[in-house]
């Protein structure tokens, strides 16, 4: 598999920023580790925890950070990590899913049934976090996860709306389509437009909660949903959906496409004529990431985008103690590279994840560690993580906060600026801009 663990118990050379860096791509990161022992208290007894993200392939831009928030958490555990009386040593196996579900549920299953992990962390898109999930369950491990719609995870799972949730062992933490509907509608009344929406909603989890968890409630607030049907991840040709569109005149176009999808479509929308009339263009998970929005060239400019985490957050993370701007400006001086909105949202997966285990009366023991998970009420880098008042059992919501990408300024380190334009969700973030009209 290409995978490699990595142990926290550090006592030997450090592993340099640059090194983490150039290997973001790998599956893996090794460090060098004293015996077992080496603290100069000497810990009591040794946590295993798994962790899964996409860190290559066609979703490795919710990963190309993971290497950068590993080295702070590693930091952070570097001298074990206090539970009641006692000191854990923590050993931490990262591994990278390649962006496919066969393979994330594989790494699942041996992260569980070989390595022996006391608990699993995941992140980044129901393609990982799913069958990563299934796999926890099936095994009966807590495992914790953020960054995918709740109602992907729960109802993608096998969930039914008003019957007790299935889960024991699994939780997730993050938006859903109340906080995509709140965010939605508060950016898209910033600017004046006849409220026809065209969506590109895909033929996967992610697509078919949207349409029937977010696409209704916007309907109820006023807007016209212009859905041209579900179409397959890879398609090549649009022409049918952006014929739709014009025809439809509509002036506000969502989607959540993956990367490579949305940069044909937008692309064809443009030499069509469809991007001429968009007011807003509303992007979920393809223009999340500075470089994806780069890689549009001009027409990646006045996008508007949704953040689960920005550097304004006002919070701190509990496990490291890092505040939203240091996280972001030092991963830009390690990596020279613009910050992304994934660094928060892996480290609150950390803070969640060590909060339970804190929280749990034994954090060797599965069953204790669900159950602290159960009622884990909590402050993360990301805001409030809270499973006792969730929309159902085993979800914690979270924000989405309404952002665009802007050509950035003369003399910037980098091509574009990221503002907040809207804080519906979370009116603790500060706004930082005015939203501006796709073609202004």
């Amino acid at each position: 598999m290409n995978a490699r663990s990595t142990v926290i118990n550090l006592g030997g050379a450090p592993i340099s920023r640059r090194g983490l860096i150039a290997s973001a791509g790998a599956a893996g990161l090794a460090a060098a580790a004293r015996p077992y022992g080496a603290f100069a208290a000497g810990p009591e007894a040794m946590l295993k925890v798994g962790f899964v993200s996409p860190r290559t392939g066609a979703l490795g831009g919710f990963g190309k950070t993971d290497g950068y928030v590993l080295e702070r958490v590693r930091k952070a555990l570097a001298k074990g990590h206090s539970i009641g009386d006692k000191t854990y040593a923590v050993e931490v196996l990262d591994r990278d899913s390649q962006s496919d579900p066969s393979r994330a549920g594989q790494l699942a299953k041996t992260l569980i049934n070989s390595d022996k992990i006391d608990m699993m962390l995941v992140v980044s898109t129901p393609e990982v976090i799913n069958p990563v999930a299934d796999a926890s369950e099936a095994a009966g491990v807590p495992c914790l996860s953020t960054v995918m719609p709740w109602e992907s995870w729960y109802f993608g799972r096998g969930a039914k709306p008003g019957q007790p949730s299935p889960f024991k062992w699994t939780y997730h933490f993050g938006f859903g389509g109340a906080e995509f509907h709140k965010c939605y509608v508060s950016q898209w009344n910033l600017i004046p437009t006849n409220k026809k929406v065209g969506v590109l909603y895909p033929n996967d989890a992610d697509g078919n909660a949207i349409r029937d968890h977010l696409a209704p409630a916007l309907a109820k607030s006023g807007f016209t949903i212009i859905d041209p049907g579900a179409y397959e991840d890879g398609t090549t040709d649009y022409s049918a959906q952006i014929a739709k569109f014009k025809a439809e005149k509509c002036e506000i176009f969502n989607g959540f496409p993956i990367p490579p999808d949305f940069a044909a479509f937008w692309r064809q929308a443009a030499q069509q004529g469809y991007t001429k009339m968009v007011k807003i263009a509303q992007i979920a998970k393809a223009c999340l990431f500075p470089d994806d929005v780069t890689a549009l060239g001009n027409l990646g400019f006045n996008l508007s985008s949704a953040a689960y985490w920005h550097k304004a957050f006002p919070y701190k993370s509990s496990l490291t103690g890092i505040g939203g701007e240091e996280l972001a400006d030092g991963y830009e001086k390690a990596s020279g590279k613009q910050w992304t909105q994934q660094l928060g949202a892996s480290l609150a997966v950390f803070d969640a994840g060590f909060a339970a285990l804190k929280a749990s009366s034994d954090p060797t023991s599965k069953p204790a560690v669900a159950k602290a998970l159960s009622t884990l009420k909590t402050v993360t880098i990301n805001g409030l993580v809270d499973f006792t008042s969730g929309p159902v059992s085993n979800v914690s919501p979270g924000p989405i906060i309404g952002t665009q990408w802007l050509k950035a300024k003369a003399g910037s380190r980098f091509t574009l600026d990221y503002p907040v334009t809207e804080n519906a969700t979370d009116p603790n973030v500060p706004i930082q801009g005015k939203l501006m009209p796709f073609n202004s």
